[in-house]
C-alpha cells in the first residue's frame, strides 16, 4: 500500500516509516527497503585497546533493521569503554566488538536504544570470532585477539567494521567478502584498498581503468591460417586504446604475399589521424626484423606491414621475408583514439 510521503505538515510517521525512508541515505543493499550497514569512511567508532581495557571513540553508523523494516540510524555521542575478560590458560580466543541497536517494537526486548558490546569468543587451538546473536540488529566494529595468559598482550583489528557510503558514493572496500561481492548496477564505483584503485561494475566484473583484458584478433590476408595461434591483450583509459596481439605460426600456415591485417579490440575514431605502431617479426631465417602497423580513420583493422632492410619502405610480410615456416612470429603493439 501507499504510505504518506516525507515530508508533508499535518502528518505523523510512525518509526517503520522513518527507517525505510532512512534506508534511501545509504547505498543500497539489493533490497528494496534496505541498505547497506556499516560506519562512515574515517575514524567514527574506532576501536583501541590499552592493557585489558578497550575504547570505542564516538561516530556514527546505520544498522540494518529486520528484514522489509529499513535501517536505524545510530550515533555514540561519548566514547564508550569495557574490559575485555581474563585470558584463558591454554588458548587464544578472538572477541567481537559491535554496535547494537534494540527496539522494543521488533525484537520484543524491552528497550529502546544504541550502545556498544563487547562479546567473548570461545577459546581454541583455531580461534574464530563470534557472529552477531540471531535477532539482534548490530553492526561489527572490531575483533580482539586475546592470547593465552602469558602469551603477550591483546590486540585489536579494526578490519570487521564495513563502511557505508551515500547511494552512489565510493565505498571503500578491503574485506574479502567485500572484494568478492558483485555489484548492484552497471557502472557502480569503489574503491579497492587492496590494489588502491576505484573499479567499476561492469555487470560482470570489477574493473579499472587501465586494466588489461584478454582478446583473440583475426588476421586476415593470410592463404592459410592453419595451426597458428593468435593472441591479444588490451586496454582502455578514456577514448585511448593500447593493444599488443602476437601470432605464433604453425603447422599448415602460409603467409603469402598479400596485404595483411589483425583486428583491433575496439574501432578506431572517425577523428583518428593515422596511427603507427611498432612490433618484431621472426621468421624462421632472418630473426628480429621490425615490422609496423597502421590504423586509418574509423578502421576496425590495424594494417600489417615489415620493414624492408634496403631502402626501409613497407612491405607486406610476406613479400619482405625470405623464410616462413612453423616457429615464426609476428609482434606488434600500437595505441590510438577508439570510438
Amino acid at each position: 500500500m501507499a504510505r504518506s510521503p516525507l515530508w508533508t505538515s499535518t502528518l505523523s510517521y510512525d518509526a517503520h516509516t522513518m527507517r525505510v525512508a532512512g534506508a534511501l541515505t545509504a547505498m543500497s543493499d539489493g533490497t528494496s527497503r534496505g541498505g547497506r550497514q556499516g560506519t562512515r569512511p574515517g575514524p567514527d567508532l574506532t576501536v583501541s585497546i590499552a592493557g585489558t581495557t578497550l575504547t570505542v571513540t564516538t561516530g556514527n553508523a546505520i544498522v540494518s533493521s529486520a528484514a522489509g523494516e529499513g535501517v536505524y540510524h545510530a550515533e555514540i555521542d561519548t566514547a564508550w569503554t569495557g574490559s575485555i575478560n581474563a585470558a584463558d590458560g591454554t588458548y587464544t580466543r578472538i572477541d567481537l566488538v559491535y554496535l547494537r541497536v534494540w527496539d522494543q517494537d521488533l525484537d520484543g526486548t524491552g528497550l529502546r536504544k544504541a550502545d556498544i558490546v563487547y562479546l567473548a569468543g570461545t577459546p581454541s587451538g583455531s580461534p574464530s570470532a563470534p557472529s552477531i546473536p540471531a535477532g539482534q540488529y548490530g553492526v561489527a566494529l572490531a575483533t580482539v585477539n586475546v592470547p593465552p595468559s602469558g602469551g603477550g598482550a591483546a590486540s585489536v583489528n579494526n578490519a570487521a567494521r564495513p563502511y557505508t557510503v551515500a547511494p552512489g558514493g565510493i565505498l571503500p572496500v578491503s574485506s574479502t567478502a567485500d572484494l568478492a561481492a558483485a555489484g548492484l548496477y552497471v557502472g557502480q564505483a569503489r574503491y579497492n584498498t587492496t590494489r588502491g584503485v576505484v573499479e567499476y561494475w561492469t555487470g560482470s566484473a570489477w574493473t579499472a581503468q587501465g586494466d588489461w583484458s584478454a582478446y583473440t584478433p583475426t588476421w586476415s590476408g593470410l592463404s592459410a591460417l592453419g595451426a597458428a595461434t593468435a593472441a591479444g591483450r588490451w586496454t582502455r583509459i578514456g577514448r585511448t586504446v593500447m593493444a599488443q596481439v602476437s601470432l605464433l605460426w604453425g603447422a599448415s600456415s602460409t603467409i603469402g604475399g598479400g596485404n595483411i591485417s589483425v583486428s583491433l579490440p575496439v574501432a578506431a575514431s572517425a577523428s583518428t589521424i593515422s596511427a603507427v605502431g611498432d612490433g618484431y617479426i621472426i621468421d624462421a631465417g632472418n630473426p628480429w626484423k621490425a615490422a609496423r602497423s597502421i590504423i586509418t580513420s574509423g578502421s576496425s583493422t590495424a594494417n600489417v606491414f615489415a620493414l624492408k632492410n634496403s631502402d626501409i619502405s613497407y612491405w607486406p610480410p610476406g613479400s619482405a621475408i625470405n623464410s616462413w615456416a612453423s616457429g615464426a612470429e609476428i609482434h606488434l603493439s600500437f595505441a590510438y583514439e577508439g570510438t
